[in-house]
């Protein structure tokens, strides 16, 4: 399999576009969110239907570091992952998600219903953690909600986009679920995946 897209090169910096952070004229704010374009093809014979992730691995494991304005997070602390998007249950005709279709601007307490390949399924992402303690955000984040990595980490963060060819046309997930529910569902049902990634940051220290 092959994934690619119009909206970033590999290896490159997303543009702010489709992230959710961005830096402003005052500091740092929402970014318009969008969804990237992304496309893939040579896919296994046999395929019945496609999951998306998007995953960030460099989230720093220091929550009380985020934000400070007198620290920076250093390079080497310990990271972990942070589920940006999954989509399940995605037709096996489906070949490619237009830039700006499934995300167009961050929604305070996440997205209801948001839109998405017809027939497909999108769970929560970790942003449904992060603002957990927030009364201005706080809700269950579904959908694609893009990078805003703290302004403080000394590290540049890499989302990866990955696309999962399945041998079967559904999974068994409840509503509400989550990268992790997914993962364990499609186990032994994976014919072939492909992935692509971009890198952000807000510190204007870190180059890459």
């Amino acid at each position: 399999m092959r994934i690619h897209s119009n909206s970033f090169q590999h290896r490159q910096r997303l543009p702010a576009e489709f992230a959710a952070g961005q830096a402003t004229a005052d500091g740092f704010g929402f970014a318009p969110n969008r969804n990237p374009h992304l496309a893939w093809d040579e896919v296994p014979e046999g395929t019945r239907s496609f999951v998306l992730l998007c995953i960030d691995p460099d989230v720093p494991t220091v929550p009380e570091l985020v934000g400070r304005a007198d620290v920076q997070i250093p390079e080497h602390q310990v990271r972990a992952d942070f589920i940006h998007w999954v989509v399940a249950d995605i037709a096996a005709e489906v070949r490619e998600i237009a830039a700006g279709s499934c995300s167009d601007g961050v929604t305070a307490h996440g997205k209801r219903d948001p839109a998405g390949p017809q027939g497909a399924r999108q769970g929560v992402n970790d942003y449904t953690g992060w603002f957990a303690g927030d009364p201005d955000m706080a809700g269950d984040w579904y959908g694609y909600d893009g990078p805003f990595p703290p302004p403080n980490d000394l590290r540049l963060h890499r989302y990866f986009f990955r696309i999962f060819a399945l041998d079967v046309e559904r999974l068994p997930l409840d509503a509400r679920f989550t990268a992790a529910d997914a993962l364990h569902a499609m186990h032994g049902h994976v014919l072939g995946e492909a992935s692509i990634y971009g890198t952000y940051s807000l510190n204007p220290s870190v180059k890459g």
